[in-house]
């Protein structure tokens, strides 16, 4: 069974702007996760690189590359589109692993699944 989790205002993401960075439980791991809005939707990520499982932003919540079109991760590079996750170009194995989204009322939920489960307290 899914739960949905309050993760942030709606007004909190802006398109190709800054990320809402969480933490989740994933696969028995705590795991940092972030949220982004790409073209008025939003997504959410695992915050680890498909090259090498270490965090992406360069900068606390920031994911986008300049051109603000795709995801970057800064140690090495790979880009990943924003509405997928799927690896563009450089050093990949793989796409990030997406977190299910939803919006209502103003508010950003992600949603609990058979993997990822709410940060251990």
């Amino acid at each position: 069974m899914t739960q949905r989790m309050a993760l942030c205002g709606s007004a909190d993401l802006i398109n190709s702007a800054l990320a809402v960075s969480f933490d989740v439980t994933y696969e028995a791991r705590a795991c940092a996760a972030f949220a982004v809005r790409y073209q008025d939707r939003v997504y959410a990520y695992l915050n680890r690189c498909a090259h090498v499982h270490m965090e992406m932003d360069f900068q606390p919540n920031r994911f986008f590359d300049s051109s603000g079109q795709w995801l970057m991760c800064a140690t090495h590079g790979a880009t990943y589109k924003p509405e997928t996750g799927a690896c563009r170009s450089g050093p990949c194995r793989g796409g990030l692993i997406s977190i299910e989204t939803s919006e209502a009322d103003g508010i950003v939920y992600w949603h609990t699944g058979p993997n990822l489960k709410p940060p251990e307290s």
